[in-house]
C-alpha cells in the first residue's frame, strides 16, 4: 500500500511530480514496496489518487532515472532488485573532475562514465533504448553466414538499407533512387566528407549561431572560413543571411532543420522558403543536417523535399533514433554528386561497417522501431514540459520551448548572467555534474550564459540544488 495525499497548493507544496517521487521512495525505502515487486500502473495511480496520467508518468520516468524502479515493456514498471536506489548524484571516492575544454568534449567525454549526472550530454539514456528490437535484430544479424561479410562490402553500403532508406524519405515527400543514398560512419562522417570533397582552404561557409559543436571542429580542420547567421525560434535571421550571402560569396549553409542542436528551436515553414531562396538566388549549397527528425512527432520542413537534390545535400543518421553505438548514417545527393562522395569516403576510410548497417536495417524492418519512436517521444514531451517548469521556478530565461527533442537552451536571469558558463561547467564538474556550456556553440567560443540541456538528464534534484547554491552565492 503507498500511502499518499497529494497537496494541491502549488504556493505550499513542491510539485505534484515531486511529491509523487518522494511518496514512491519513501514507500521503497520502507520495505511497503520490495524489490521485484510490481508497482500501479500509470492509470491506476493516477486514478487512485486523483493525478494526471502525465504527473505519473513524469514522476516514474524521474524513478527509473535514479534507479528506484526499472520499466519493461509489457510488464510496467517494477522496484529496482537493488531495493534502496544508489543516489545518482553520489560522486565516485576518489573521483576528480576533468577540465572542460574542447579536447575533452570532443574525444574523452565519450570514454568518460564517471560523472554521474550527464545533463550536457547529446543523447538518450540508455534504459530508454529499445532494449528488446535491438537484441532481435543483433540476433537477425548475427545469422547472417561468415562468407557474406567476408568483404569490405559495397562503397556504397549496404544496398537493401539504401533501398529502405529511399521508401522511409519517400514518405516525408523526399523521392530519390538507391544510387543517390551514400552510407557513412554516423552523420558526423557524412558531413566531413561533404566538406572534404566540394570545398577547398579558404572557402566560406555559414554555420547557425548557436550551431553543433562538432561540426565547427570539422570545418576547421578542412581549412574553411565560418560564418555564422544568428538563430532564433522560428529560424535563421534572414535579413543576416541575406547580407553574408551579398558581401562574403559563401559555398554552403550547415543547418539542423528540426530539433536544432542546441537550442531545440526547429524552422518555420515561412522561414524554410526564405532560406532556400536565398540559395537559389546566390547559388550557395544547403547541406541538410537531419538527425533528429526521428524524435519529433509534429511535421517540420524538410529542406531537401521543397528544393530538390540540385540544391541540398540531405545528411542523416541513427545515432539519436536508436543508439550513439549504430555509427551508420548517410548523405542523399545528386547520383553524380554521390560518386564523388563515395570517391572520398574510400579515401579516408574506406567501406563501412557492412555488420552494423545490417543490423540498423534489421532495427527498420522488423516492425518495432516506429512504436518505440512514439514512446520516446512522449516521454520527451514529458521531460520537457517538467524541466520547463523546474527552470520557470529558478528564474531561467528558455530560448524555445518545443516539448520535443533532447535539447533546451536556455540561461539564468539576473545576477547568475554574470557567472560565465565556462566557470559554471568547471565548478559543477566538482559535484559531479556535467554541463554544456554555451560557448562550445559558437566558432569563436562566444560565452553569453546559456546552457545546452539534454532534458532526458536534467530533472535530477542534484543539479537544481547546485543551480540553486550558486545563484545564492553570486546574488
Amino acid at each position: 500500500m503507498i500511502y499518499f495525499d497529494a497537496v494541491r497548493d502549488r504556493s505550499k507544496a513542491p510539485s505534484l511530480v515531486d511529491q509523487t517521487v518522494a511518496a514512491l521512495e519513501k514507500a521503497i525505502s520502507q520495505q511497503m514496496l520490495r524489490p521485484g515487486m510490481s508497482v500501479p500502473s500509470v492509470r491506476q495511480f493516477a486514478k487512485t489518487h486523483g493525478l494526471s496520467t502525465f504527473t505519473v508518468s513524469a514522476a516514474y520516468n524521474r524513478l527509473v532515472a535514479q534507479g528506484w524502479l526499472i520499466a519493461r515493456p509489457g510488464s510496467g514498471y517494477r522496484v529496482a532488485m537493488r531495493g534502496k536506489a544508489e543516489p545518482v548524484s553520489t560522486v565516485p571516492v576518489n573521483w576528480s573532475p576533468p577540465r572542460v575544454t574542447a579536447s575533452w568534449l570532443l574525444s574523452d567525454v565519450f570514454a568518460d562514465h564517471s560523472i554521474p549526472i550527464k545533463s550536457g550530454c547529446g543523447w538518450l539514456p540508455p534504459e530508454w533504448l529499445n532494449e528488446t528490437g535491438l537484441e532481435q535484430a543483433m540476433r537477425q544479424a548475427a545469422r547472417v553466414p561468415a562468407s557474406q561479410i567476408g568483404g569490405y562490402g559495397h562503397p556504397y553500403g549496404y544496398f537493401p538499407l539504401r533501398e529502405h532508406l529511399t521508401q522511409e524519405l519517400a514518405q516525408h515527400g523526399l523521392r530519390v533512387e538507391v544510387d543517390q543514398v551514400l552510407l557513412t560512419q554516423g552523420a558526423t562522417q557524412g558531413l566531413d566528407i561533404i566538406a572534404r570533397t566540394l570545398f577547398r582552404p579558404g572557402d566560406v561557409v555559414a554555420v547557425e549561431l548557436p550551431g553543433y559543436a562538432n561540426l565547427l571542429q570539422t570545418l576547421r580542420l578542412a581549412g574553411l572560413t565560418v560564418v555564422g547567421v544568428p538563430r532564433n525560434k522560428d529560424g535563421l535571421c534572414i535579413d543576416a543571411l541575406q547580407k553574408i550571402a551579398r558581401t562574403q560569396s559563401i559555398k554552403a549553409l550547415f543547418v539542423n532543420p528540426v530539433l536544432q542542436n542546441p537550442t531545440g528551436a526547429s524552422l518555420s515553414m515561412g522561414n524554410a522558403f526564405r532560406v532556400l531562396q536565398l540559395a537559389e538566388t546566390h547559388g550557395f549549397w544547403v547541406v541538410e543536417d537531419d538527425v533528429s527528425r526521428d524524435l519529433m512527432p509534429d511535421l517540420g520542413p524538410l529542406l531537401a523535399a521543397l528544393a530538390g537534390s540540385e540544391r541540398v545535400i540531405y545528411v542523416s543518421g541513427f545515432s539519436k533514433s536508436i543508439a550513439p553505438s549504430m555509427r551508420v548514417g548517410y548523405i542523399v545527393a545528386t547520383a553524380a554528386l554521390l560518386k564523388e562522395f563515395a570517391k572520398t569516403k574510400m579515401t579516408i576510410g574506406l567501406t563501412t561497417p557492412e555488420i552494423m548497417e545490417r543490423t540498423v536495417y534489421q532495427v527498420l524492418r522488423l516492425g518495432r522501431h516506429r512504436p518505440y519512436l512514439q514512446r520516446i517521444q512522449e516521454r520527451l514531451r514529458q521531460a520537457h514540459d517538467e524541466l520547463v517548469e523546474v527552470m520557470d521556478r529558478h528564474g531561467f530565461e528558455v530560448f524555445a520551448r518545443p516539448r520535443a527533442g533532447l535539447f533546451l537552451w536556455a540561461r539564468p536571469k539576473g545576477e547568475w548572467c554574470a557567472q560565465r558558463t565556462a566557470q559554471l561547467a568547471e565548478l559543477a564538474l566538482k559535484d559531479g555534474i556535467w554541463l554544456a556550456p554555451g560557448y562550445y556553440f559558437y566558432p569563436d567560443q562566444t560565452d553569453d550564459g546559456w546552457i545546452r540541456f539534454n532534458v532526458a538528464y536534467s530533472l535530477h534534484p542534484s543539479l537544481w540544488e547546485f543551480m540553486r547554491r550558486v545563484g545564492a552565492a553570486s546574488g
